[in-house]
């Protein structure tokens, strides 16, 4: 819900952002349930759209609590993609493994994203190896970090090889920037470390 909320505001569809909770009496805009803005938590499947650029993008934000796992199983069967929503500090739990098997059960297609890199604890590398470790998936970054907890301010693009800043009082402002020179060897090393797990499934990749 988090993450929806977020991408409804930066791609314009949301003119602010509001938390989980409703503790700016406001809420989350895909927590439309008095009861989800109270615990917190989603427990109905709410769908949304927006677009970015020239792509039209339809949203369903499911239930990440382990007791609502039937509304994220009726989802699974019409999306044509999935985000799964990960934790810096927190890392694969209980309902991400029972949602993976999901996953595969329908065979949806999915990318990974680590949120909360700015939380005192968050440790994106050790999120990728429980993905692999945990759930036996492929995983590799295509993005790492510039900073973590207080120091957090963008991300490289390692396809790209390029720094995105954000900037402004909701980072709403990407700014494209250099690499920083002490990212300079990681970003390298990452991207050959992409490289190798896209070659384990493509061969074109490999050869």
């Amino acid at each position: 819900t988090t993450l929806t909320e977020r991408i409804l505001f930066y791609t314009g569809r949301i003119d602010a952002i509001h938390e989980v909770r409703g503790r700016d009496g406001v809420g989350a805009k895909m927590d439309s349930m008095e009861l989800e803005r109270e615990k917190g938590i989603t427990i109905q499947s709410a769908a949304t759209y927006t677009t970015w650029k020239d792509k039209n993008i339809n949203i369903i934000d499911t239930p990440g609590h382990v007791d609502f796992t039937v509304e994220v199983e009726r989802a699974l069967r019409v999306l044509d993609g999935a985000i799964m929503v990960l934790c810096a500090v927190g890392g694969v739990q209980s309902q991400s493994v029972t949602v993976d098997r999901q996953m595969k059960r329908y065979k949806v297609p999915r990318l990974a994203f680590i949120n909360k890199l700015d939380r005192v604890g968050s440790n994106p590398e050790r999120v990728v190896n429980e993905l692999r470790e945990k759930l036996f998936l492929n995983a590799a970054q295509v993005q790492i970090p510039i900073g973590l907890e207080d120091n957090l301010s963008g991300v490289v693009d390692l396809v790209a090889r390029r720094a995105l800043l954000h900037e402004g009082a909701d980072g709403e402002k990407v700014i494209e920037a250099s690499i920083p020179e002490n990212l300079l060897d990681q970003v390298e090393l990452k991207r050959l470390e992409l490289v190798e797990h896209l070659a384990e499934v493509d061969e074109e990749i490999g050869e």
